[in-house]
């Protein structure tokens, strides 16, 4: 099955104007996803790229995988279900109720072994099941 990709073009209307190095640190992290996660649908939601299961029973939000977006020039990976994702290497950030997120401003800040993790325990997590109720 064909997976939902946006256009190169929406993506750069997306992000324009943040300058060339925030621009192609989005499209390096988005091609990472993309290689780690090829099921994956994507679409533009929150001015960030999403990223969700198109066959999860709990919608686009129950089922999102990650995101990635701009907020004070630089670029945030971030996981609406972060708070329940196991994290060794300490990179999530945030203080709310489930999301997380990690600050990236230059390439050198890609740890691709530990992202992968992330976004392979987001394909795993499922809303409901019970062991994913309790913080880690």
């Amino acid at each position: 099955m064909s997976r939902r990709r946006l256009e190169m073009g929406e993506i750069v209307r997306l992000f324009a104007g943040w300058g060339g190095d925030v621009e192609d640190l989005v499209l390096e992290l988005r091609e990472f996803v993309l290689s780690v996660a090829p099921a994956v649908d994507e679409k533009v939601a929150f001015k960030s790229l999403c990223y969700y299961k198109p066959d999860s029973p709990f919608g686009v939000i129950g089922g999102n995988v990650c995101a990635i977006g701009v907020r004070d020039r630089s670029v945030h990976l971030g996981f609406i279900h972060g708070a329940f994702l196991p994290d060794p290497d300490g990179l999530l950030e945030g203080k709310g109720k489930a999301k997380r997120h990690i600050v990236l401003r230059t390439r050198r800040d890609i740890r691709r072994t530990a992202f992968k993790s992330l976004i392979l325990a987001a394909i795993d997590f499922s809303p409901e099941a019970s062991s994913n109720r309790k913080h880690p």
